[in-house]
């Protein structure tokens, strides 16, 4: 598990990257990173088959606290993850686009 900066998330996402959304869904309808998927710390359990073992799987939260241990939890489930440092908030302020609503584009 590492951490990213917003720069790496960024040109990771527009490559097509894998990313998760460990936030409440209220906080992630409120706003969040066009195709990023929901899915709330809570639930990470029951979703982890589902990411990929094959290639690095992006979290993010609101600020990189909840992204890093849900990060950690990745990891040791084998998938590799990263946690992206400065989260939706930094996403946010640094001018790159946010969509409001449940739909992940």
């Amino acid at each position: 598990m590492r951490e990213v900066d917003l720069a790496e998330f960024a040109a990771a996402h527009a490559d097509g990257a894998v990313a998760v959304d460990v936030r409440e869904p209220f906080e992630y309808v409120e706003g969040h990173v066009p195709g990023v998927r929901s899915v709330p710390l809570a639930q990470l359990p029951t979703v982890v088959g589902e990411l990929p073992r094959n290639r690095p799987v992006y979290v993010i939260c609101a600020s990189g606290s909840r992204s890093l241990s849900a990060a950690q939890f990745l990891a040791r489930a084998g998938v590799d993850a990263r946690s992206v440092r400065g989260g939706t908030g930094g996403w946010a302020r640094s001018g790159r686009p946010v969509v409001t609503g449940a739909d992940a584009r």
